[in-house]
């Protein structure tokens, strides 16, 4: 029997000509990497194998390093002498520990950041980076970071672990894959396992981790008081006013003098009054209602006129522009302005003397617009109406001024279904509220239910700020045009909205692409949707493919309101942009000149990025809570749930009755190995083509929640699903196999 000899294998070279070969390197050197390039990295990147491949890069290299093309730098790798990338400032968006997303306004497409050229910069950082094509076909572009221009906070919340030696601040935040060093001198009178704010002291080198100073010991993780003050340190909010700016606020009087009154038309003796949530402290909009002997109705919109008494660049007004908004964490609200002036001077209480700013109109019995009037007023509300005592009027025809909140809710209505022949769009997601025990503890949760008195308050307020937005706009011709604050909402990008088209028809449900046919064919699936399991994620992801809306200069519409020009005017109290649009307008009002477009676009942006911090604030403190009160929940019980997204590490899953939102992650999915079909929004069993999709009612047990996190692990139980991938159309060629879920597999690995 002959002796079976073994045989050795060795990679086949990769044949590249030589003139070949340097131009791909010239071109690889081209794109700047902060450490350089080593011929092994060359290698990888240009996909070379063998060793005759190995050679011939180093004899370009060294030929390269004659020429003066290339240099070795202080890390002894290779760099181009110069390098001619396309540079961006914009800022990272961290997905995951392996990488990240570059956003700039300059970009159609989001440009994708390996962790190896991130650099230090973190997420939310403004950066700039070097932008360069993928050497893949197909794929989207790819960068790396140069320069950190701007960090986005140098405040961090989270657990400080101590040791003998020295200690490390383990954040928060999910995005955060970095801990703080913090020298034991600067670690204050924290304990270990506090939880406490450490400010970032010392930026180092890549490779290194910041160093930071204990700023504020918060408490003990898990105390209510302890967990918000960490979202508010997250999010850099502030937990105060400064002294002087609370001061400024205390010193301004109530009294209104008659040479004020005098200024203004006087609405005192029209019936007025305010309809609110019944948990609201400050009022900023009021409407009154009177009969002309034309038989057609004046309705004055009248808001608060916060621009009388925060007079532009003082104290006050560089502290509300600073914070630009109020926020509305799930137990308290971080307002704009001081309380001297939300809840008291500017608040329009009833039975009291209030100055506004109104849009006053002219509307016929069909809600026709016949005329309209803007500016200063004087006001003297005559009741507070809560959301649900006004409902009741509108319900029963009953109670005081029961006649005049039926005649605006009827004129309400007409207005509304004009808005939606123009081709607005519908988009109502449920919401819920917590219930909170003195210590701030979950008890119950609460459907946030929109009845026809919102939509009453709504549409008029809807009507003063597009009337608003197109009296300025209509005050000039193109260049001509006066500086005005708009809020503007592009229309959806048409990839986006292909895919969820796509998405839905498999569902059952239809979805035009194009003009006023997209609005309706939104509007059809809403109705359509009315009490079905898939409404909250169906209308949730509708939300999701439209853009988001925003402040700037530029008058380009309201897409989803179907306005053709918008603003913001009738919450000033709690939004910054509409205090600038209540000084613009009466600057044009008394013929001023229009002001400077290039500091009022950096105005609007600084209040759309505001606008944004305060909704990730919020959102952090519901899911706190949503956390929380599946904790104390947590007793073995099966929950019902639907599919709300599917990755290619686990499925979401929103539980029906709390509406929170917890992960299956695929290593729980022990009944089969799972592929990710991400065109279909699904994820398939390998073996026995299972189905698990978006939108599926799923049963689900809680596994852990996990508080410091903010975080849900889930367990599947079930789902009332049979389909299987051998009897639904669409399976797809490109399904990725993305991770083995069973146990005999993880033991090979």
């Amino acid at each position: 029997m002959k002796k079976q000899t073994k045989k050795t294998t060795s990679k086949k070279s990769t044949v590249i000509s030589p003139e070949s070969l340097t131009q791909k390197i010239k071109e690889l050197l081209t794109r700047p990497k902060l450490w350089g390039y080593s011929a092994r990295t060359i290698i990888r990147e240009l996909h070379l194998e063998g060793k005759q491949a190995k050679r011939d890069v180093e004899q370009v290299l060294e030929e390269l390093l004659e020429d003066g093309f290339i240099y070795l730098n202080e890390h002894g790798r290779f760099k181009c002498q110069e390098e001619h990338p396309d540079t961006l400032v914009g800022t990272i968006d961290f997905v995951n520990s392996k990488y990240a997303y570059f956003m700039s306004e300059s970009l159609a497409n989001d440009v994708r950041i390996d962790a190896n050229d991130i650099g230090n910069a973190l997420d939310g950082d403004t950066v700039k980076v070097a932008v360069y094509s993928s050497p893949y076909e197909n794929a989207r572009m790819e960068g790396e970071v140069l320069e950190v221009v701007k960090r986005k906070t140098d405040t961090f919340s989270g657990i400080i672990q101590i040791s003998k030696n020295h200690a490390f601040l383990v954040t928060s935040s999910k995005k955060m894959y970095v801990d703080i060093y913090v020298p034991l001198s600067d670690i204050g009178k924290a304990q270990n396992g506090d939880k406490v704010i450490v400010q970032v002291i010392e930026w180092h080198k890549i490779g290194k981790k910041p160093v930071g100073k204990v700023s504020k010991v918060l408490g003990k993780p898990g105390e209510h008081e302890t967990e918000i003050h960490a979202i508010m340190a997250e999010y850099n909010l502030p937990f105060e006013f400064p002294k002087n700016v609370s001061q400024a606020a205390k010193r301004i009087g109530d009294d209104i003098t008659e040479e004020e009154i005098a200024k203004r038309r006087d609405f005192r003796k029209v019936t007025t009054f305010t309809i609110d949530p019944e948990t609201a402290k400050d009022f900023d909009d009021a409407l009154s209602l009177k009969k002309l002997e034309n038989g057609n109705w004046e309705i004055g919109v009248h808001i608060a006129d916060v621009s009388h008494y925060v007079k532009s660049n003082s104290i006050l007004d560089k502290e509300a522009f600073e914070r630009a908004t109020s926020v509305y964490l799930v137990d308290r609200t971080i307002p704009m302005l001081p309380e001297r002036l939300s809840n008291e001077l500017c608040s329009l209480n009833p039975h009291v003397d209030r100055l506004t700013f109104a849009a006053v109109f002219e509307l016929d019995n069909n809600a026709n617009l016949i005329s309209e009037w803007f500016g200063r007023t004087v006001i003297h509300s005559a009741r507070r109406f809560t959301y649900e005592e006004a409902q009741e009027r509108i319900e029963t025809k009953k109670g005081d001024f029961a006649n005049e909140i039926n005649i605006l809710n009827d004129l309400a209505k007409k207005i509304c279904a004009e808005r939606f022949k123009d081709g607005a769009i519908s988009f109502e997601t449920p919401e819920v509220r917590f219930v909170l025990d003195k210590n701030g503890t979950p008890i119950s949760l609460q459907p946030k239910i929109r009845k026809e008195a919102h939509k009453l308050i709504e549409e008029f307020m809807l009507l003063a700020n597009k009337r608003v937005a197109e009296f300025i706009y209509n005050m000039g011709k193109g260049d001509k045009r006066p500086t005005m604050v708009y809020r503007i909402h592009e229309a959806p990008d048409k990839e986006r909205l292909a895919t969820f088209a796509r998405f839905v028809a498999r569902l059952g449900y239809k979805i035009e692409t194009e003009g006023k046919k997209m609005s309706a064919s939104f509007n059809k699936m809403t109705e359509a949707l009315e009490g079905k399991p898939e409404q909250d994620v169906l209308q949730n992801l509708a939300v999701r493919t439209m853009s988001k809306a925003k402040y700037s200069t530029d008058a380009i519409g309201h897409f989803g309101l179907a306005f053709k020009h918008y603003t913001h005017f009738t919450s000033p109290i709690r939004r910054y942009p509409d205090v600038m649009v209540h000084r613009l307008l009466e600057h044009y009002l008394e013929k001023g000149k229009s002001v400077s477009k290039d500091a009022y676009e950096e105005k609007c942006k600084h209040s759309s990025d505001r606008e944004k911090r305060a909704a990730e604030a919020e959102r952090a403190s519901i899911k706190y809570k949503q956390v929380e009160f599946m904790k104390l929940k947590d007793d073995g019980r099966i929950w019902n749930g639907i599919v709300t997204g599917v990755t290619d590490f686990g499925i979401y899953v929103e539980i029906i009755d709390t509406k929170s939102e917890g992960m299956v992650r695929m290593s729980e999915l022990k009944d089969d190995f799972y592929e990710l079909d991400a065109q279909n929004y699904r994820i398939v069993g390998k073996k026995t083509g299972k189905i698990i999709a978006f939108g599926d009612k799923v049963q689900v047990k809680v596994i852990d929640a996990d508080l410091q996190k903010r975080t849900i692990d889930l367990e599947l139980e079930g789902s009332s699903h049979t389909k299987t991938i051998k009897n639904v159309v669409g399976k797809t060629t490109n399904q990725k196999t993305v991770r083995k879920s069973n146990n005999s597999y993880r033991r090979k690995r």
